[in-house]
This record gives C-alpha cells, sequence and structure tokens, in this order.
C-alpha cells in the first residue's frame, strides 16, 4: 500500500484517546488512525449503498413489479438449458 504522510491538527483530549487505543491493539498511531478511518469511509459506503436500496424497494409499484416477475419465474417449469 502505498502511504503518505499528512499533518492534522486535533484536540488534545482526542489524541489522548487515540494513543490509548492504538497501545491497547498493539498498533502505531499511524497504523490506528488509518484503520479507523478506513472503517468509518467503509461502514459509511455501505450505510449509503443500503439506503439506495431502501429507497428503491419502498417504492410499491416496484415491490409489485418484483414480486410478479417472481411468480412468474416459479411458474416457468422449464428447467431444459438453465444450469440454475
Amino acid at each position: 500500500m502505498h502511504t503518505q504522510k499528512i499533518a492534522i491538527t486535533i484536540p488534545k483530549n482526542l489524541l489522548v484517546m487515540i494513543d490509548a487505543d492504538s497501545k491497547k491493539q498493539g498498533l502505531s498511531r499511524s497504523k490506528y488512525i488509518s484503520t479507523v478511518l478506513y472503517e468509518k469511509i467503509k461502514n459509511e459506503k455501505e450505510r449509503n449503498i443500503k439506503s439506495a436500496y431502501d429507497r428503491v424497494f419502498s417504492d410499491a409499484a416496484i415491490c409489485r413489479e418484483q414480486l410478479e416477475t417472481s411468480k412468474w419465474l416459479e411458474g416457468v417449469e422449464n428447467n431444459e438449458g438453465q444450469e440454475w
């Protein structure tokens, strides 16, 4: 992984908490902050994706269409040429 050194300003009490947690986990301050930020960003992206799905599938018309399609697929009953 490529890294880049940066400088940030944070409150002293936050730095104390970061140092305590990173020490407990056996990580350097830098690795700890990188890991926490990575997890935060990843979780935010996942939350945004879930929120988008929830918005789409809360639409009654889309739900009906999905239900009708699944019922149609169940009724096909022709498995020739289908590997799934």
